[in-house]
C-alpha cells in the first residue's frame, strides 16, 4: 500500500477553493477507503456531573454563565453509570466514557471517578475514557492507574475563533491538557464543533491544529443551537458544508478516526451516507448529553451499508 499522502496547508486552501465539490468528494473517498480503518468505531458517553459550569463557552446549555433548560445535578450514582455502561456493552459499544461539567473535579471528585473507573474495568469489557476538563497531571495519572485508556478534550474551534467564544479558558489549556494525558499514558480525544459561525478556512485550522497533536480520534460536532445560549440565533450550518468539512479533515487526517458526534440527528439519510463514504468512520452513539444523538441500530444500518464491518 501506498503512503498516505501529507497535504500542507496550502495544497488544502487549494481543495477548499480550486476544486470543485464532486472532485474534493472523491478524493476524500479515495482516503477512506485506502488508508481508514474499514472497521467502524463506536462509543458511547454518560453524564457524570451536569451543569454549574464555571466556563463561559457560548455553545454550551451546562455553563452557569447562560440560562438554559439544563437540569443540574452531582456526580452519577455507581449504580446508574454501571447500568449505563452495561446497556452499551450489549449493543455491541467497545468504548465508555465519563463526562463531566466543570473546570475540573476536586480532589473529591477524582477519587469519587476513579472508584466508578475501576468498578466499571471489573464489570464490563468496556474501554474506558474519561471528559473532565482540565486536570492535572496527577490527576491524569490516576484516572489511568484505575483503567482509563484514553482521555478526550475538544480543541472546539481554530486558535483566531475560540478567544471569542470562550473566554474562562484558552485553546492553550486544551492543549496542555491533552499533552499532560499523553504523558500519563493515555490516548486522546479530540475535535470540534462546526457551524458556529466560523469560516471554511477555521476548519481548516482546526484540523491543523488536531494534526499537530497527532490525535487520532477526532470527534466531529454539529452545532444544535440551543435557548439560552449566546449562540442560540446562529443560522445552521448547511449540509453541503458539513459534508466538505469531513472531506477537508479526511484529506489532512487521511489514517484517523474521524467520530460523527453531536448534531447528526438532522441530517437526512442522504448525507449520512455520503459523510461515511467520503470520511466519517466512527461514532459517539446514543444521547449526547444536552443535545439528541441517533439510536445504535439506526446508525449501524448506515454503518453496514456504506461497507464497514462492525466489531465482533
Amino acid at each position: 500500500m501506498s503512503h498516505a499522502p501529507h497535504y500542507t496547508r496550502e495544497d488544502i486552501l487549494v481543495w477548499a477553493t480550486q476544486k470543485t465539490d464532486a472532485e474534493l468528494f472523491a478524493e476524500a473517498e479515495r482516503l477512506t477507503q485506502t488508508f481508514a480503518s474499514r472497521c467502524f468505531d463506536m462509543c458511547s458517553i454518560v453524564t457524570g456531573k451536569c451543569g454549574k459550569c464555571s466556563e463561559d463557552c457560548k455553545w454550551c446549555a451546562q455553563s452557569a454563565h447562560h440560562t438554559t433548560a439544563c437540569e443540574a445535578h452531582g456526580l452519577i450514582s455507581a449504580e446508574e453509570c454501571l447500568r449505563h455502561a452495561k446497556a452499551n456493552e450489549a449493543q455491541g459499544i467497545r468504548r465508555f466514557s465519563i463526562v463531566n461539567s466543570g473546570r475540573r473535579p476536586t480532589p473529591g471528585e477524582i477519587d469519587q471517578l476513579c472508584a466508578l473507573f475501576r468498578l466499571l474495568r471489573k464489570e464490563t469489557t468496556l474501554e474506558l475514557c474519561a471528559s473532565l476538563g482540565l486536570p492535572s497531571l496527577a490527576d491524569l495519572k490516576k484516572l489511568a492507574e484505575a483503567g482509563v485508556t484514553r482521555y478526550h478534550c475538544n480543541l472546539e474551534a481554530s486558535p483566531a475563533r475560540f478567544p471569542l467564544l470562550c473566554t474562562t479558558h484558552t485553546l492553550e489549556d486544551k492543549i496542555a491538557t491533552l499533552k499532560a494525558a499523553r504523558e500519563a499514558g493515555l490516548d486522546i480525544c479530540s475535535g470540534g464543533i462546526i457551524g458556529m459561525g466560523e469560516t471554511e478556512t477555521d476548519r481548516i485550522d482546526l484540523a491543523f491544529a488536531l494534526r499537530e497533536l497527532e490525535v487520532a480520534s477526532i470527534p466531529i460536532n454539529i452545532l444544535s443551537p440551543i435557548p439560552g445560549t449566546p449562540l442560540e440565533h446562529t443560522p445552521l450550518i448547511s449540509e453541503r458544508d458539513i459534508l466538505r468539512t469531513i472531506a477537508l479533515f479526511r484529506l489532512i487526517h487521511p489514517t484517523a478516526y474521524l467520530r460523527f458526534a453531536g448534531g447528526r440527528a438532522r441530517l437526512t439519510s442522504e448525507t449520512l451516507d455520503a459523510a461515511l463514504r467520503i470520511g466519517i468512520n466512527s461514532a459517539i452513539e446514543g444521547d449526547l448529553l444536552t443535545t439528541l444523538g441517533n439510536t445504535v441500530a439506526q446508525d449501524k444500518a448506515h454503518i453496514l451499508r456504506a461497507g464497514y464491518t462492525l466489531p465482533s
